[in-house]
């Protein structure tokens, strides 16, 4: 989760695409370490919906930001 969190960040400082293609895979990478902790019994399966759910919304958040009012 934060090497993905750290992506998105460094995604919003410097966008290009690069840096986004970095932040969908390693969104991809957390997903898949993720669900192989839930399958093994390492997390329950509403900590792993969580946290997949916080790693989606940061990643929309990063790439698209809402327009400021």
């Amino acid at each position: 989760m934060k090497r993905c969190l750290m992506a998105c960040s460094s995604y919003s400082n410097e966008p290009g695409d690069k840096a986004k293609a970095a932040v969908q895979v390693s969104m991809n990478e957390a997903f898949s370490k993720i669900d192989k902790a839930v399958k093994r019994g390492v997390l329950h399966r509403n900590t792993g919906a969580n946290q997949k759910s916080r790693l989606s919304s940061a990643v929309k958040q990063a790439i698209d930001p809402l327009p400021s009012k």
